[in-house]
């Protein structure tokens, strides 16, 4: 074969294999609810819970394999006794205005169901450096059962999403997914909206469950995906869709999937897949999905005891009509 031609037909190969950033799932066990943010000089956090619930993490790689073996440097612990100080759960953080914030989730120990949203500050450049600084719970319309924050920018709105119970509503007991515009970082303003409650079979698995939501903004679309049903093999992932022209605070805008985007996966060994977050590959070409799951379906006693939902990653293709495909949770192993 002329070598031109050799050349011709090799280059593309290689720049795909170039191009291609690998890494092994799980990639980081017994970590649950994970999020992995980043930051604008492609710097890479990652934070989750922990098994004991009782602190948050925060691990700084250059890329996603090497968040695997970087060192968790533990930048807040719970309290001994009132606010915050019992079950620390789903801990994301954001870089807002040049500052880094935590939002996470926290009863206390004389009431460890009474779960609310809570702020870290740190104005530090480096998140693992400086003081992290308490700034209180969000207060929401209502003092309920709260948890699962996060934030997102549009159209010069910041806007807070999260999951809570309405205890005027017939799932008392089970959670819903609001959306409320920003006053600063840690203060929602005016009225919160409800836009999806459970209210499908597969969202009421032994717990009437939307929780852990998580935006991406790509094709014109928002798309807001959250985690349903009880936190075993019956955990999922649902999907609202809303046009990026649309009033974002009107629960007309939004759309839900009539069935699950995202579940267990029996032939793949992947039971109760959820909790996610976004984040890009390193040349910011792949959109990726990071999210939780078992490798097994037995589990003993409550779910939440369990230590080994491990965080795992993995890339999102996408729909001639720009939707995301998400496809089964991958299997154990390379990930490519």
């Amino acid at each position: 074969m002329n070598p031109l031609r050799t050349l011709f037909v090799l280059l593309p190969l290689l720049a795909a294999l170039a191009h291609a950033e690998t890494w092994t799932n799980p990639l980081i066990p017994r970590r649950a609810d994970p999020q992995i943010y980043r930051d604008a000089d492609r710097t890479y956090y990652f934070t989750a819970s922990v098994p004991e619930y009782d602190r948050i993490e925060l691990r700084q790689a250059a890329s996603i394999p090497a968040l695997a073996a970087a060192e968790p440097k533990v930048i807040w612990h719970k309290h001994d006794h009132g606010p915050m100080s019992a079950h620390i759960w789903a801990p994301e953080i954001h870089h807002l205005d040049g500052k880094w914030y935590v939002y996470f989730a926290a009863g206390r120990a004389e009431a460890i169901w009474d779960i609310r949203m809570y702020v870290l500050e740190n104005t530090s450049a480096d998140p693992l450096r400086g003081d992290w600084v308490e700034k209180g719970q969000i207060k929401m319309n209502w003092e309920s059962f709260t948890l699962d924050a996060t934030t997102f920018e549009h159209r010069g709105v910041r806007y807070l999403v999260w999951a809570q119970g309405d205890p005027k509503l017939k799932n008392s007991k089970g959670t819903n997914i609001y959306i409320a515009a920003m006053e600063n970082p840690w203060t929602i303003h005016g009225q919160q909206v409800m836009l999806s409650r459970p209210d499908l079979p597969w969202e009421q698995v032994k717990f009437w469950v939307n929780e852990g939501p998580a935006i991406l903004k790509k094709n014109g679309r928002i798309f807001l995906t959250y985690s349903a049903s009880a936190t075993d093999a019956n955990y999922c992932m649902g999907m609202l869709t809303a046009d990026d022209t649309a009033d974002l605070l009107n629960p007309q805008s939004w759309h839900k999937s009539p069935r699950p985007v995202f579940q267990t996966s029996e032939a793949n060994s992947q039971y109760g897949p959820g909790h996610n977050s976004f984040t890009t590959s390193l040349d910011g070409r792949d959109d990726l999905l990071v999210y939780h799951a078992r490798n097994y379906k037995e589990i003993k006693g409550d779910p939440l005891h369990d230590p080994n939902r491990a965080t795992r990653v993995q890339k999102i293709t996408w729909a001639a009509d720009g939707s995301p495909i998400f496809g089964p949770p991958l299997p154990d192993g390379l990930v490519r």
